[in-house]
Parts: C-alpha cells; sequence; structure tokens
C-alpha cells in the first residue's frame, strides 16, 4: 500500500512538469504563428498544469490514513480535484468554442506556419502520449480517481494536438479556416473529456454503487454455509475501494461463536470475490420453519437467562401442550420464584401461540458451591454395595463402577458410572438409571444427590 501511495504521488509530480512545459512551448508557438489553436491548446495546458497542481495535492491528502473525523479516510479528496478539473475543463471549453466561431465568422486567418511552431507539435504529441499511456497505467493499478482525470487530460490533449497540427497544415495550404476549425475541435475534445470526467466524479461523490457488484456479491453470500438469506447490501466507492455493509440472516439457535464465524467467512469470501472492496457485516437471527417446539421453547428460555430441561410437547388435535422442568435459585422464595415461571409462560405464549398450554414445574437450583470431603472407604463400599443391589433388582443397569462418595454440610452427595446395552434408547437408559438413582435414595438416609452416568457395554457394542 505504501509503494502505491509514493507511485501515485511520484507520477502527479511529474505531470506538473510535463504540463508546464508544454504549455511554455505551446504559448511561445501560439504567439509567434498568431495561431488561435494554439493559444488555445496552450490555455488548455495552463488549466493542466493547474490542475495537475491540484491533482498532486489531492493524491496527497487521499494517503492520509483515516482518523477521529474521516472514519472512511480522506479517498474523497481526488474526487473533489476532479470535480474541480471538470469545471475548468467546461470552461476552457466554452471559451475556445466561442473564439473559433468568432474567427470562422470573419472568414479564417492566415497564421505562421514555419518549423518551430510544428516542432513544438512534435514535442508535445509525443509527451502526450508518454504521458496518457503512464497515467493511464498507474490509475488503473492504484484505482486513484485523481490521475483517472489527469490521464483524461493527457488524453484530449494528444487528441488536440493532433487537430492543431491537421488545422496548420490545411493553413500551410491555403485553407485559411483550417486553425479556427482545429481550435472548434480542441474545445468539442476538451467538452466531451469534462463531460466523462464529471459523470464518473458525481458517481463517486454520490456514492453511486458500481454496477452489477450487489448482485454479483449476493449471488456469492447466499452460498456461504450458515447465510439462511442476504438481507441487504450497501456499497459505494472510495477512492479506489469500494466499502460497504452486508446484512445477512442466521438460524436463531446457532451460538454466538459460530455466528461469528459466518460473518469472517462472508467477508473473505467478499474479499475473494471483488479484492477492492471492503464490507462489515451484520448477522439477524430468524426463525426457521424446521424448528421444533422443544427448540423454540429452549431459546426463549435461553434468551431469559433460564436453565430448562426435559421439555415435554403434546399434540392434542387443534393445539399443542408443553410442560418443562425450570430451574431457579433454590433460596428464592416461591412467590418470585413463581412470578418468574409465569414470566416465562407468558414469552411462549406470546411467539408460539396464544391458544398453547404451557405447564412449567420448578425445580431448586443450587447457587452457592458446596464444600466438602471424601467419605472413608467403609462408607465408600457400602455406597457401592447398595449401588450394586439396587441395579441387579432392575436387571436394565450393570457394572456399578467409578463411585464416588463426598460428604457436605448439607448432605452426600455419590457419583457413579455404569453400563448398559449400547442399542437401549436415550429414553430407556435414562429410566433405567433414574430408578436405579430412586431406589438408592429411598435406602440411604441423609443423602442430598446421587447422579449416574450411562456408558455403553464394551462386549456388547463390538457384536
Amino acid at each position: 500500500m505504501t509503494d502505491s501511495k509514493a507511485l501515485k504521488e511520484k507520477v502527479a509530480l511529474s505531470s506538473i512538469f510535463a504540463s508546464a512545459v508544454l504549455t511554455l512551448g505551446k504559448l511561445a508557438a501560439g504567439l509567434f504563428s498568431g495561431s488561435l489553436a494554439l493559444l488555445s491548446e496552450s490555455g488548455h495546458n495552463a488549466l493542466d498544469t493547474g490542475a495537475t497542481i491540484l491533482t498532486y495535492f489531492a493524491v496527497r491528502e487521499a494517503n492520509k490514513p483515516a482518523d477521529e473525523h474521516h472514519h472512511y479516510g480522506h479517498a474523497k479528496f481526488e474526487s473533489l480535484a476532479a470535480l474541480a478539473e471538470t469545471g475548468l475543463l467546461a470552461g476552457l471549453a466554452c471559451y475556445v468554442l466561442v473564439a473559433a466561431v468568432h474567427r470562422l465568422w470573419q472568414g479564417g486567418e492566415k497564421v505562421d506556419t514555419s518549423w518551430p511552431v510544428f516542432a513544438v507539435l512534435g514535442v508535445s504529441i509525443a509527451v502526450d502520449l508518454t504521458r496518457w499511456l503512464t497515467l493511464r497505467a498507474v490509475a488503473k493499478k492504484t484505482g486513484s480517481h485523481a490521475l483517472a482525470a489527469d490521464s483524461l487530460h493527457f488524453a484530449s490533449d494528444l487528441l488536440s494536438s493532433i487537430l492543431v497540427l491537421i488545422g496548420l497544415m490545411g493553413n500551410a495550404y491555403g485553407f485559411q479556416q483550417g486553425d479556427a476549425l482545429a481550435a472548434a475541435g480542441v474545445a468539442l475534445f476538451i467538452g466531451l473529456a469534462g463531460f466523462h470526467l464529471g459523470r464518473q466524479t458525481l458517481d463517486n461523490l454520490l456514492d453511486t454503487a458500481p454496477q452489477g457488484l450487489s448482485e454479483k456479491l449476493r449471488a456469492v453470500i447466499v452460498r456461504t454455509p450458515g447465510v439462511v438469506s442476504v438481507e441487504d447490501i450497501k456499497l459505494r466507492p472510495n477512492g479506489p475501494l469500494v466499502v460497504g455493509e452486508v446484512g445477512i440472516a442466521v438460524a436463531r439457535s446457532l451460538p454466538l461463536d459460530r455466528v461469528a464465524e459466518i460473518e469472517a467467512d462472508v467477508r473473505a469470501r467478499v474479499a475473494e470475490a471483488s479484492p477492492e472492496t471492503q464490507v462489515s457485516v451484520t448477522a439477524a437471527p430468524r426463525a426457521l420453519d424446521d424448528e421444533t417446539l422443544t427448540e423454540r421453547v429452549m431459546l426463549i428460555a435461553a434468551r431469559k437467562k433460564l436453565a430448562v430441561h426435559h421439555v415435554f410437547v403434546h399434540h392434542l388435535g387443534d393445539r399443542d401442550c408443553i410442560a418443562f422442568d425450570l430451574e431457579i435459585d433454590g433460596a428464592m422464595s416461591n412467590g418470585a420464584a413463581h412470578e418468574i415461571a409465569s414470566a416465562l409462560e407468558d414469552d411462549i405464549r406470546a411467539e408460539i401461540g396464544a391458544e398453547m398450554e404451557v405447564e412449567s414445574h420448578v425445580e431448586p437450583l443450587q447457587g452457592h458451591a458446596l464444600t466438602g470431603h471424601d467419605v472413608d472407604a467403609a462408607m465408600l463400599t457400602a455406597v457401592s454395595d447398595a449401588l450394586r443391589k439396587v441395579a441387579r433388582e432392575g436387571g436394565v443397569v450393570q457394572d456399578i463402577h467409578d463411585v464416588r462418595a463426598r460428604m457436605t454440610e448439607e448432605g452426600m452427595v455419590v457419583n457413579f458410572h455404569a453400563t448398559v446395552d449400547p442399542a437401549l434408547s436415550v429414553a430407556a437408559t435414562h429410566a433405567a438409571v433414574d430408578a436405579v438413582e430412586r431406589a438408592f435414595r429411598g435406602a440411604t438416609p441423609g443423602l442430598l444427590r446421587v447422579v449416574g452416568h450411562a456408558e455403553p457395554a464394551p462386549s456388547l457394542a463390538r457384536l
């Protein structure tokens, strides 16, 4: 980027020198010969010199980074310089055209067509051609609007000089209107160049989106995994770059880190499809048609930072019933807990349907960490034997192992692992482990909590 900025400033500075030399040469030749076309060209070049000076300072200003007052940088300075050049071109074109028409009305005028005049024109054509090719290449490489405007100036200078050359040759062979006609042609070229430049500059200043780019990016973004739809694309040119905003829709059930990944993926795909385009991406959550009622209840509760489980959905013909367990701080009063549960039920009905039957079962949520210690070996053995006994009676849960028992100030906490048939369903597995827990709880006084973890039996899993 630094090399690009230095290159832009270098060619802008060299353009000032080239324009100044051509201005002086054409002015001298015009005064020497009395050619209106040459004098018009010297005026054209004088304006070009001023414009290239303006371009140089605009390019330097545009190269400054973004700051607290210009969040998108200073690239618009180039467009302002190009707009000023457009005005200069329009004014010069009108002046030259009026002068040319006036001279044609008087029947033309004999001008001096000696070799110094043609020499100045030859040098001018060579310089204009070189500067036009150089500036066009650098403007295309760096995306500089000001340098593009400058290249357009030198292109119009080149054509104008050729017209002047033709007009002077005609005048040399006795066609006295040749010089005035060449001047009129120069005015038309200047006017056309100004019109083209002005249209591009206004598009840039008015934030006109590059034609077809929105459709191209929309097609790329909508194919990004995780993007449900493209809600909005706003683009505007900013010097050599195109900046903008992209709004996408994602499933509201996605976690925040996954949403951030999708946004980053969209930015990367945009940069790949259009390297000069920089966008910010905003993702909006959307309810998808394939969301289950259970998922919707879980999402509504998550937005309120409430923990629910055992969501049960029952279809009853023309209506649905939903029941779930809601965990609330066990130290909270029953009245306060009821208000929280009722508010959650109301939110569920508001989103899913007022006719929905919603029932919540409040369970105490431990609000603080308990301090405890491992029980002694004898107690651990007794706990393990009791668990194995109730498991044998149920006949489904096998191989009780990895038993841990800790004593806390509120009672004993027991955790254990067991194996079950790997083909058993989750619901059946839960029911079997829950039966062991209930039976153990009934046989163990002072038990605060027992938690069982079921694993597939290795020998059966290999069959």
